[in-house]
């Protein structure tokens, strides 16, 4: 059965060489994916169980874990409710300068994190342009973070939903429609099934950019210890201090909760996927 997998497999490959498509392929993430990572727990084995335990159960280690997630988390949920709302004006609306709007969308991606940083920081200080009217402090707290890492994920969610949407077809809107649905339950039993599993996905990809992002935040966070500082900044203290070895062990622990969390959102999505197929 194998053998025929392999060879039905390469009878219906356009590329010419299985073998060596694969083993390109495979040789390609092993050095740029596999061995950094292996890297990281390289260096972490090295300092032994009760040095890697005392590193990485610091109270100031452990406040930026909870910084980091919690808003990375806040973001990437924050993106999903309007990274979908934009996709939907993107796609069922036409309106003047829809085309700028529609590439303003990906300037998160050609903007360098530090000019990104930079911007926002200037905006929401409270002598900022934004800060200035705001009855609270956003820059140099958590929701400052928040906001930095919700500018850079929303392009995620957006390009993950608006291709669904188009292929949607709009005749099964129409038939629930003609069978007395309102809006609501039409977008909740039509739609909504539909642009789940992109859904899901974009707010992994959010959620897993802006877990690791650094430059945006940097400036807007302010960095002061167990309150705004986050596990990225604190990496870099640790290297900056030639601790390897620490700076390791608190990347392992972000790497390893980073693969469960990514676990269960593709565990969640396989099973919406199966379950709306089946239906």
């Amino acid at each position: 059965m194998i053998n025929l997998s392999i060879s039905k497999i390469k009878n219906q490959s356009i590329l010419p060489g299985f073998g060596l498509s694969l083993g390109f392929t495979m040789l390609y993430i092993s050095f740029l994916v596999i061995l950094p990572l292996s890297m990281v727990f390289f260096h972490t084995v090295s300092m032994g169980w009760k040095d890697f335990w005392d590193t990485i159960s610091e109270p100031r280690v452990i406040a930026s874990y909870k910084l980091s997630f919690g808003a990375s988390f806040a973001a990437a949920f924050i993106n999903v409710i309007f990274g979908v709302l934009i996709a939907w004006v993107l796609v069922r609306y036409h309106f003047p300068g829809k085309r700028i709007v529609d590439g303003l969308v990906d300037l998160p991606f050609a903007l360098p994190t530090a000019v990104a940083g930079i911007a926002l920081t200037s905006l929401y200080t409270p002598n900022g342009w934004i800060g200035q009217f705001l009855g609270f402090k956003v820059a140099f707290t958590p929701i400052g973070i928040i906001i930095a890492l919700t500018f850079i994920g929303l392009p995620f969610v957006v390009r993950m939903v608006q291709p669904v949407l188009q292929n949607i077809d709009q005749e099964m809107e129409e038939a629930s429609a003609s069978l007395g649905a309102s809006r609501l339950h039409t977008f909740i039993k039509v739609i909504f099934p539909e642009l789940l599993p992109a859904i899901l996905t974009g707010f992994a990809l959010a959620f897993s950019r802006a877990l690791g992002e650094y430059g945006s935040v940097v400036f807007i966070a302010g960095n002061m210890p167990m309150r705004t500082e986050i596990t990225p900044l604190l990496i870099m203290t640790e290297l900056e201090q030639y601790d390897y070895a620490g700076a390791t062990a608190i990347a392992t622990v972000m790497l390893i909760f980073s693969f469960i969390l990514l676990f269960v959102i593709n565990l969640l999505q396989w099973w919406t996927n199966k379950k709306f197929v089946h239906n």
